[in-house]
């Protein structure tokens, strides 16, 4: 389980202000962030460009689970929302945090989330800007509000997508959906290097930030995949006012995927399905083909054409080998 019963500062529990000078005050390296002392903080978008703003909150036992190590919980929260941002063809900024601590939450546990979002956003060039630190009587819950770029008016869409673009995916698919049945127990008889990273995948999300602002101007409609690739799908063929077809084998798979789809076949629901991909999906012409090749030589992501884009009444079907269409019951994740 994670820590909690260790030597707080002092040898007491830290307060908000304490928690806020000591851990999180360090990370607001922006100069907008006025270093987390004042009410509020400023940032302006570059001239000829817009902000984009995007959302995410994590709920222990619901996102994560609680004894998951804290480092991992705080990049896959900083990484989810980059994810949207991505997908918006974004370069990020900064962003918001709001922490809602539980009595068993020490200062060794808030200190290894802290340290987390200070490697990621070293990584990704962003600070943190300001938010909000509360308590509740649980579960542990966060929320951050990432903040990103565009020249003005190329910001991608869900909507856009037309009957005859080609889709594309990012990466890889299945792999968090697939750690997530690792972590609960449901997919044995991996080995054991497939599954540290198929159990990494569902953790610690890789946002493909490098592909989102080099697909404007190419794509049609992106969105990131996060509740699973055919529910996505759908939120975009909605937006677009379009069917689609997926060819199922072309879904990209790392060789964890496929070990554990050699196994188990019936694990393709979940591979296309399934949740925490953050990958980009996005539809783009067929005369940009070359463009999008491009892309993915460049910024060394894999990017697959999986199927394409058809008139709305065809609606979404998925394909296998043979071009006949497969039943795939479950849409994808939802809340509620």
């Amino acid at each position: 389980m994670t820590p909690r019963s260790g030597a707080d500062r002092d040898g007491k529990r830290p307060g908000e202000f304490e928690i806020i000078e000591d851990i999180f005050a360090p990370l607001a390296t922006a100069p907008g962030a006025l270093a987390l002392k004042d009410d509020a903080a400023f940032l302006k978008a570059a001239p000829g460009c817009e902000l984009v703003l995007t959302v995410d909150a994590m709920v222990a036992g619901v996102h994560f689970f609680p004894d998951d190590p804290a480092d991992s919980i705080a990049r896959k929260l900083l990484r989810v929302n980059l994810s949207d941002l991505a997908a918006k063809g974004a370069v990020p900024k900064g962003y918001l945090l709001v922490t809602a601590w539980t009595d068993e939450t020490d200062y060794t546990w808030i200190r290894r989330f802290a340290s987390g979002l200070e490697s990621d956003q070293a990584l990704f060039s962003m600070s943190l800007l300001g938010g909000d630190t509360v308590k509740t009587p649980g579960p542990l819950t966060l929320s951050l509000t990432a903040i990103g770029e565009v020249p003005e008016g190329t910001m991608l869409r869900r909507g856009g997508g037309q009957a005859g673009d080609d889709l594309y995916v990012t990466g890889t698919i299945g792999d968090a959906a697939l750690g997530l049945k690792l972590l609960r127990g449901e997919l044995p008889g991996l080995s054991g290097e497939h599954a540290a990273f198929l159990t990494q995948r569902y953790r610690v999300p890789d946002p493909r930030i490098s592909v989102g602002p080099e697909i404007r101007g190419i794509a049609h409609a992106a969105l990131d995949v996060s509740d699973g690739l055919m529910g996505d799908l759908a939120h975009m063929c909605a937006a677009s006012g379009v069917g689609a077809q997926v060819e199922l084998a072309r879904l990209p798979l790392s060789a964890a995927a496929g070990a554990a789809l050699s196994r188990d076949p019936g694990l393709i629901e979940a591979v296309a399905s399934g949740g925490d991909d953050y990958e980009i999906l996005f539809a783009a012409p067929p005369e940009k083909a070359g463009e999008v090749n491009a892309v993915a030589a460049e910024t060394g992501v894999g990017v697959t054409r999986i199927g394409k884009l058809v008139d709305a009444q065809c609606g979404i079907v998925a394909l296998d080998g043979e071009g006949r269409e497969i039943p795939l019951p479950k849409a994808g994740y939802r809340h509620f």
